[in-house]
């Protein structure tokens, strides 16, 4: 079935199942409930398509229109790509993506919360901004400023690429991940990581950051961390300056029989 360019085809809808069709309107799952969509297509020009609504489900779908899902309560996303994903999943709530794939992603997962993420490809910056409670699998994400002022947020086995990674942050948690980009993870309270590896390009790392850190890798340089302590095989430069908050307070040690096994 086609849904032909118009306006809120299935607005303030409950029990839908969508199979093979093919969005060309505006709007068209709006303050719905129990919605299951697979095998579909939604075209760039089926913006803002489903807003407002509980309980949806997405299948082996295709989504081309931007600013995809806002307000949404419960919803599942499995074997889908977003083309063009900037402005997508904001103030969304109890979220489980499976094989998601998101490219040109900007501001994805604003102020969203209860997210469980299980493969995913993400290109797109400023992603998970203010998000609360979320555990991310297997994920490569290319994304500028991830992870800023996030709330309870544990990312496993994945690489994350980007500067300025995680800065604000509380309680984020990194095990197995590969990092780069210039001067992660600052301002930080609370911060892990286990087993990580840091690419050159991480410099001056950790500034007022509160953290326990074991670096499976060299870190090129490390500024004016808050406190706890950092361990990793080599560290090429330690800059504790005039500006440094708490002196003293972050223990830091190269040591690699300390560090976790590859």
């Amino acid at each position: 079935m086609k849904f032909y360019p118009g306006e809120s085809a299935l607005k303030e809808c409950r029990n839908i199942e969508a199979r093979k069709c093919e969005f060309m309107c505006k709007y068209p799952f709006w303050h719905n409930e129990n919605v299951l969509i697979e095998d579909c297509l939604f075209t760039v020009y089926s913006r803002a398509a489903i807003w407002y609504s509980r309980d949806i489900r997405m299948l082996n779908t295709r989504v081309e229109a931007p600013k995809m899902f806002r307000e949404i309560d419960g919803l599942s996303l499995e074997n889908v790509t977003l083309t063009n994903a900037g402005e997508t999943l904001w103030n969304c709530r109890d979220i489980r993506l499976r094989n998601v794939e998101a490219r040109n992603g900007d501001y994805i997962f604003m102020n969203g919360q209860n997210i469980d993420i299980d493969g995913f490809c993400l290109q797109g910056n400023y992603s998970f901004q203010d998000a609360k409670n979320v555990v991310v699998c297997n994920a490569r994400l290319d994304s500028k400023d991830a992870f800023w002022k996030t709330e309870n947020v544990t990312v496993y086995d994945s690489e994350i690429t980007g500067e300025y990674l995680g800065w604000h942050s509380k309680n984020l948690k990194l095990v197995n991940c590969k990092i780069s980009g210039t001067q992660p993870l600052c301002y930080c309270t609370n911060l892990i990581l286990e087993n990580c590896t840091f690419a050159e390009d991480c410099d001056l790392c950790f500034e007022y950051s509160t953290l326990e850190a074991v670096v499976n890798s060299d870190i090129t340089s490390i500024k004016n961390p808050a406190g706890g302590f950092i361990t990793a095989n080599h560290i090429g430069e330690t800059i504790i300056d005039e500006n440094c908050k708490n002196p003293g307070a972050c223990h830091i040690r190269t040591n690699p029989e300390t560090c976790f096994a590859p």
